[in-house]
């Protein structure tokens, strides 16, 4: 059967549609400016298939992995297109991971080559030496002109064709790759852009790497309305601040990348709104209430690297609603985005939890954004599905009007006398502290308690407050078994996507369990 002739009512879903369509609908509007680089949509989509027809003409095979170690620009955004043009799997690494890890994700996915931004080359050196190496430099140009600019013939068989291999960066064991597939980035594409309410005319400022989970699949999204990339390779707040009068719309990123923001010297109202994605970790009331003074429009979305990035999102409350209740609200992780699945919080039994925002239990997923499994490893699928749901590992709980909150994770939970502590509420009324920047929980060794929350926090330049302060603002707020045991001050543990990493904070003070706190 050809599916192409004996179903003309079905095409097989792929975010490769996206950019044939960009080439032609938006050709002369800009697709994406990297410094002082910048191309058309029709300039585009021709490098991508000039990309795409170079790997072919050096031998790429359907589902052979092309491996990324490069900075946010605009060879890794046209690789999200060529690749899987070509046939290929790509593959996007984390450029903070150390080489060792680098060298066993190339290795594990069984890479052909392996594309580098110049100056990350030092991160290649425990990488087989059979993989090719191309840097992003004149090479890299030259690989691209040697292709074809003519449409490519589809090596697409079906919309479950691995598109991407994602890998996650786990507290312990090696990292997994997490399988994508064409139809769930299509899909949650189209999501991403509806609900970021991109537009023809948006420009998007690409703060948020695109190694983690494809960018939040913004890399097809923007080609789904024609939207503009505006490339940036870190994080620069002042940078930011300049950008956002000069015509950026919306951006993504870690509520640590919106805390740099509010703190910065350069902070101020914006004269008209600029649209904001917050995940990676619950963004507290108080941050969420800053950000809408200075005129950004917060959403807070929540997935994993196994459900693409963002599978819910939070629905704005009522505008009339006070603007501290409206913070609160806002800060739930709340429903299902249209494209995504289902969504259940559900205890050992895999029963739901009654929907009183109170009762926790795991939240779990399945759709049309899950991931196929992880790559070459049966068995982590299979208990990543065990009852026919992906367990996130988070705990949340289920409001009566269907909105799902996060809790916790199940491994930061902390017991303390047999009472169940949210790291993440205590952490939320740290940062209602006017001295605080930042803060995490953990729990600690106690003799009579078995486990009791710690406080380390990070102050707003220029601020000091002691920890008696701290601790009796909390006692105004939390009921007195959830107040920290203990405050200590300075800099916190990042991962490169900028989520705190507790578990080193953790690790730390279980390390000498004799020492424990009375």
């Amino acid at each position: 059967m050809n599916a192409a002739t004996d179903r003309p009512f079905r095409q097989e879903l792929s975010p490769i549609h996206f950019i044939e369509r960009a080439g032609s609908v938006y050709a002369a509007r800009t697709a994406v400016v990297d410094g002082d680089v910048a191309y058309t949509w029709q300039q585009f989509r021709a490098r991508a298939r000039q990309l795409a027809s170079a790997l072919r003409g050096r031998g790429l095979k359907k589902d052979d992995r092309v491996a990324f170690v490069a900075l946010n620009g605009e060879p890794l955004l046209l690789a999200h297109f060529a690749v899987p043009m070509a046939g290929g799997i790509l593959v996007a690494i984390n450029t903070r991971w150390s080489a060792e890890e680098i060298g066993y994700v190339i290795e594990h996915c069984g890479a052909r080559m392996v594309f580098y931004t110049p100056g990350l080359e030092s991160l290649l050196g425990s990488v087989p030496s059979q993989v090719a190496r191309v840097a992003t430099t004149a090479a890299f140009e030259d690989l691209v002109t040697s292709g074809s600019a003519e449409p490519l013939e589809s090596s697409l068989a079906h919309e479950d064709d691995a598109i991407s291999l994602n890998y996650t960066s786990g507290t312990t064991g090696r990292p997994k790759g997490v399988v994508y597939h064409h139809r769930g980035a299509y899909l949650n594409s189209l999501a991403m852009a509806l609900d970021h309410r991109l537009r023809i005319d948006s420009q998007y400022l690409w703060t948020l790497p695109m190694f983690h989970c494809n960018g939040w699949n913004f890399p097809w999204a923007l080609a789904a309305v024609g939207a503009r990339s505006v490339c940036t390779p870190k994080v620069d707040p002042e940078l930011m601040w300049q950008m956002f009068q000069q015509g950026i719309t919306h951006f993504c990123g870690a509520p640590t990348v919106l805390i740099m923001l509010c703190n910065h010297p350069a902070a101020h109202r914006l004269r008209r709104p600029v649209r904001v994605f917050a995940a990676g970790a619950p963004p507290s009331p108080t941050l969420i209430a800053r950000m809408t003074e200075l005129n950004f429009e917060v959403e807070h979305i929540y997935g994993l690297t196994e459900t693409f990035g963002p599978f819910t999102i939070n629905v704005p409350p009522p505008q009339d609603l006070h603007a501290e209740r409206s913070a609160e609200l806002r800060a739930r992780q709340g429903f299902v985005n249209v494209c995504a699945g289902e969504v259940r919080v559900v205890d050992e039994q895999m029963l739901d939890v009654p929907a009183d925002g109170q009762t926790m239990g795991e939240v779990v997923m399945r759709g049309n954004v899950v991931m196929q499994g992880y790559f070459a490893d049966p068995i982590a699928t299979s208990n990543a599905f065990a009852g026919g749901w992906f367990h996130s590992g988070d705990l949340g709980v289920r409001h009566s009007d269907g909105s799902i909150e996060l809790r916790d994770r199940k491994k930061d939970i902390i017991i303390s006398g047999g009472e169940n502590i949210s790291t993440i509420e205590v952490e939320q009324a740290l940062a209602k502290h006017p001295a605080v920047l930042e803060a995490a929980v953990v729990a600690i060794p106690h003799e009579k308690w078995g486990e009791v929350p710690k406080a380390f926090v990070t102050l707003k330049v220029d601020q000091q407050v002691s920890e008696a302060a701290i601790l009796d603002h909390c006692r105004t707020c939390l009921a007195k078994f959830k107040v920290p045991h203990a405050v200590e001050f300075g800099p916190l543990p990042k991962t490169s996507t900028g989520k705190i990493q507790k578990f080193v904070l953790r690790e730390r003070e279980w390390q000498n369990q004799g020492k424990r706190i009375n």
